[in-house]
Formats: structure tokens, sequence, C-alpha cells
């Protein structure tokens, strides 16, 4: 492991295990990992998604060549996890979206968005804000979706709820909100600018010990067999689909190629158990691959940061 890898992974995986080790002394209070992750997801990144978003062009987010490269990499593992599911793995519609979700859904916020500030900077933001819009904003109500019609299936009552929620979340409106501004030309205020910013530096940091503490109380059960093909998915043939689709096939420049496939490289999110356990399917299982994944991705990334970044 080069210098610069261990540079990178030993500060980001530390300050994980510090929250880990933090939860499991007794240091915190059981609702520590709650209200930590509420800060962050609630009020950290949103603060530094709506201001970075503010002060870069509209063209630079709907860069398409990008958006189809970590889009691509994403249906075709949702689509390909779910397939090889109908037949090795049966069940309901309900539990193959929640499987198809599993198999795909990177933990950019908890993992993704610090390692890329810490490998390229702030170069690296706006791509790997996409990268959390794009999973949070298109893949998640798409499971949504299907878990509905699965559940109306079975007798349930469909309902769209779910879907509000997700429009409703805090990090889809400060995107919103940070491309209206970007359109309109208007310049943000230093104190508005300067308060993001302060806010939004305190993200990398609470992400990283929230998911420590969220480990704490994680367990590992559910089909040994199907856990273990969807952390393959994710860490292994998710990432080589986005890996074909940056370089051979929208031939991205610059870091976009090595930004595309380091998010698709990484565990499975959070969101994905959050789900499953709302709807009371699939919950050991995707709890099980979010800590299975998020393990062996010290691994795995180390590995991956010493081939991308020079």
């Amino acid at each position: 492991m080069g210098s610069t890898t261990i540079n990178i992974v030993l500060p980001l995986f530390g300050i994980l295990l510090a929250g880990y080790f933090a939860g499991r002394s007794g240091l915190f209070g059981d609702t520590s990992s709650a209200v930590l992750n509420r800060f962050v997801f609630v009020v950290s990144l949103p603060a530094l998604v709506f201001v970075s978003l503010s002060r870069v062009t509209v063209d630079q987010f709907f860069n398409w060549p990008f958006l189809g490269t970590l889009g691509g990499g994403m249906l075709a593992t949702f689509l390909i996890s779910m397939a090889v599911a109908r037949v090795v793995f049966p069940g309901g519609l309900a539990q193959l979206g929640l499987h198809g979700l599993t198999a795909m859904y990177s933990s950019t916020g908890y993992i993704g968005l610090p390692i890329l500030l810490i490998a390229y900077g702030n170069e690296a933001l706006v791509p790997g804000i996409i990268g959390a819009v794009i999973t949070g904003a298109v893949f998640l109500p798409l499971a949504i979706i299907l878990v509905e019609i699965g559940n109306a299936d079975k007798g349930r009552a469909f309902s769209l709820a779910p879907l509000i929620n997700v429009a409703r979340t805090p990090v889809f409106m400060a995107t919103a909100a940070g491309l209206l501004v970007s359109a309109s030309g208007f310049e943000l205020p230093k104190p508005v600018g300067m308060f993001c910013d302060l806010l939004g530096g305190a993200f990398t940091p609470c992400a990283l010990f929230s998911a420590g503490l969220f480990m704490v109380g994680c367990s590992v059960k559910g089909d040994g067999r199907e856990i273990g093909w969807l952390v393959m998915m994710k860490l292994a043939i998710h990432p080589l689909i986005t890996w074909w689709l940056a370089y051979h096939v929208f031939e991205l420049d610059g870091i976009l190629p090595a930004v595309a496939v380091l998010q698709a490289a990484l565990p499975s999110g959070v969101p994905v158990f959050v789900l499953a356990q709302q709807y009371g399917i699939f919950v050991a299982r995707a709890n099980a691959v979010v800590v299975i994944s998020t393990v062996l991705s010290v691994v795995t990334l180390s590995v991956l940061l010493g081939v991308l970044v020079a």
C-alpha cells in the first residue's frame, strides 16, 4: 500500500473506528448515533450541498456522460442482481426491489464524499454530490415503488407517502435550492456562504464518526449465500461495470472516471437498512450486507485508491 493510499485510508477509517470504540465503551448514550446521524444529514450535508451547488454552473451538475456512467452502472447492477435473485433467491417483488437496492446503493454520504474530498479535494465535491443525489432521488424511489406494488399485491394499500418523504429530504431540497441559486446567477451574501461553509466543514468527521457509532448496534444474520452474493455485487461487480462505462463507453476525462469508480466501489449504504426496517422486509440481510461490505471495503477501497490516486 503506497504512502498516498495510507494517508487517505488511515484517517478516514481511523475516525470510523474511533466512533465504533466510543460507542462500544458506553462513552455516549444509546441515542448518540441517531442524534449525530440527524445532524449530519439534516444540517451539515444539506449546508455543504447547497453552498457547493450555488457556486457552480448548472451545466457542471448536469454532466451527461458522467451521469450516464454513474446511473448506468447503478441501473445495470440493480437489474442484474434482481434477475439473479428471481431465480436463485426467489421472493416477492418487494423483496426483489430491496435486494436490487442493496446491491447498488453506495454509502456516498457516510464514506464516499469524505474519501473523495481527501483524495481529490474540492474538485471532487460536485461529482460526489451527484452520486448521492442519483441514489437518493432516483433509485431509492424506484425501490419504494417496487415495494409498494409488491405490498399492494398482498392486499396492502398502495401509499405515496414514502415517495413524498424522499422529495422532502433535506439533501434533496438543498440540491434543488442550490441549483436554483446557481441558475439565477445570484451570489450568496458572504455571511450566508460562511455559515454554510462552517456547517458543511463538520460533515466529513461527523459522518465517519456517526458510521462508527451505527456499527455498534449492528449484527450479521440472514441467508449467507444471498449476503455473500450481494457483497460481491456491491464491492466487485458494480465497480467493474462502472469502470467499463467510465473508461470505454463514455470515456470520461480528468478525475471523473476515478470518482465514478470509487463511488461504485463503496459499501452498501445505511438508507437501505432504514428502508427495509420501515417496511419490515429484508431487514436482517440488508443490515448484514451494510456491515460486511463496510468492513471489507477497508481493504477493497485501499487497493482501489492505490490504483486510481496518483
